[in-house]
């Protein structure tokens, strides 16, 4: 349980974080953090709901391989729910991959001093090979290591950068500035993409896997609140301080905040966050896969050839694709395939008799499904009417 709470935890900590506090300096750390609370509560929802739809859907078809989230939406939804999930599943993961290996890259090359091009491959080949060749247990045992080291990072950064925090600036709130941070925010709570393959590792244990998705989401929602309030409560910080901080990104007005150590703490969280969120992202992927190509799991060299080479190959391509790969992929991407599918798979379970559905894992009827779907809906018309104006004008 512990080693999938890990993973559900290294999933979530990656390249969101490190965009959180720009999206949410012109709101103010007291609405971001309403948000943030907000979001970590719906991202449990719906991977408990991931959960569940997972459950029974190896309850039916049998557990001899993988099931991905294009065979409970075919179970549940029919071919072409199936069809419209895999196109956004898949769209999703590589724009994910795609900005983690491009913002590794930045990082190991500002560190190094070596070409992009070598330390892309260097990262892709270090990680990818890892996730293919290690066993489980090993894979698991490095995941969460890797995780101990993001929390002993991130926790350095911290106390470094707390000392410049300024208590009055925690309590700054403009509403009307949140909604344009809302994609970027439920993209930092993304992890539902492991949660079949925490199913399968914990045999179908309903109540480990909901102390494994609850705990792999504390964490996170923690580390979010303190990553915010350090960033956008420094003195340097956002664009909160009025003139002196307008247009000044968090990231940058810390690590230039004088402290030598925050440089090299910086580098290290970001590229031990990116590293554990990559782990998750490939073996979802993979997994995707090989179910979509009717392999077995395990250790099958196609998926990961599928999965790692198109992204490197964007990500040497566009080096600076980093910001306009998160936002396309927060926007649209995960509030559907991780906020409106995931509530009308179960819905069609419990309710339209398409299934012999018997499992339960989230608890609240129709109201809650309803709620959570609302919730989705509404961040995506918002930015579609958002785009649209910006169009029209």
């Amino acid at each position: 349980m512990w080693g999938a709470a890990a993973l559900v935890a290294g999933t979530t900590v990656g390249a969101g974080i490190l965009a959180l506090p720009a999206v949410t300096a012109e709101s103010g750390f007291a609405a971001s953090a309403a948000a943030l609370t907000g979001f970590a509560l719906f991202s449990i929802t719906t991977g408990l709901l991931v959960a569940e739809v997972n459950l029974n859907t190896l309850c039916e078809l049998g557990a001899s391989r993988g099931v991905s989230l294009s065979s409970m939406a075919r179970r549940t939804l029919g071919d072409a729910g199936a069809g419209a999930v895999s196109a956004t599943y898949l769209l999703l993961h590589f724009a994910l991959l795609v900005a983690y290996i491009a913002k590794a890259g930045e990082t190991l090359q500002e560190a190094t001093g070596l070409p992009l091009a070598a330390v892309d491959l260097a990262f892709v080949a270090a990680f990818g090979g890892l996730c293919f060749a290690a066993r489980p247990s090993t894979l698991d045992s490095i995941n969460s290591a890797l995780v101990g080291l993001v929390v002993v990072t991130f926790l350095g950064l911290l106390g470094v950068a707390a000392t410049d925090v300024r208590p009055e600036l925690l309590s700054a709130a403009n509403w009307e500035a949140l909604p344009d941070a809302l994609p970027v925010i439920a993209l930092a709570f993304v992890y539902q993409n492991v949660v079949p393959v925490i199913t399968t590792s914990l045999e179908g244990n309903v109540a480990k896997i909901r102390q494994a998705v609850v705990l792999g989401s504390a964490v996170p929602w923690l580390m979010f609140l303190a990553w915010n309030a350090v960033c956008l409560g420094s003195s340097g910080g956002g664009l909160l301080g009025g003139a002196d901080g307008a247009g000044v990104d968090p990231l940058a007005a810390l690590r230039q905040a004088g402290n030598p150590a925050v440089a090299p703490l910086l580098d290290s969280f970001t590229f031990l966050a990116i590293a554990t969120s990559f782990i998750g992202f490939v073996l979802g992927l993979t997994d995707f896969i090989a179910d979509a190509l009717q392999l077995p799991t395990g250790r099958q060299p196609i998926p990961y050839l599928l999965t790692l080479a198109p992204p490197l190959v964007l990500a040497l391509s566009y080096p600076s694709v980093f910001f306009s790969a998160l936002e396309f992929a927060g926007t649209y991407g995960v509030l559907v395939l991780f906020g409106l599918i995931p509530v009308a798979m179960a819905w069609s379970e419990r309710y339209a008799g398409t299934t012999l559905s018997r499992i339960q894992v989230v608890p609240g009827g129709k109201p809650v499904l309803a709620l959570t779907a609302a919730v989705a809906a509404g961040v995506i018309a918002r930015e579609l009417l958002s785009s649209a104006t910006q169009l029209a004008n």
